[in-house]
């Protein structure tokens, strides 16, 4: 099980990209699903059928963490938060290896 109370610096940073949650209603969750939207409930359904992470089990997970820890990110990121949270704590990648990554990513998208 992972642990919702365990921090991982690489997470926490983004805040400062995506910016903190303003809308604190539910509708909030009420908008046309954005590309990464979609593709990040497509990577949570492989998941979830390969055996590595169980959809109700996320689905809790993203609830508690999204109640305490990720408290400050808009609600459509905390599946991603709450996936990659819980797939470092399960040493599928470490915190370093997915730093590297997202470096990666954005010099990718400052090509364009």
């Amino acid at each position: 099980m992972s642990d919702p109370s365990r921090t991982y610096d690489i997470l926490m940073e983004t805040l400062d990209d995506i910016g903190e949650r303003t809308d604190t209603s539910l509708r909030c969750i009420e908008h046309e699903p954005e590309v990464w939207e979609n593709r990040m409930q497509a990577t949570c359904e492989a998941l979830s059928k390969n055996g590595a992470l169980d959809n109700l089990e996320r689905r809790r997970l993203e609830d508690r963490m999204g109640e305490s820890l990720y408290v400050r990110f808009p609600v459509q990121t905390r599946s991603a938060l709450t996936v990659a949270h819980t797939l470092m704590d399960r040493e599928v990648f470490t915190e370093e290896e997915l730093r590297a990554k997202m470096k990666g990513v954005r010099a990718k998208l400052e090509e364009v």
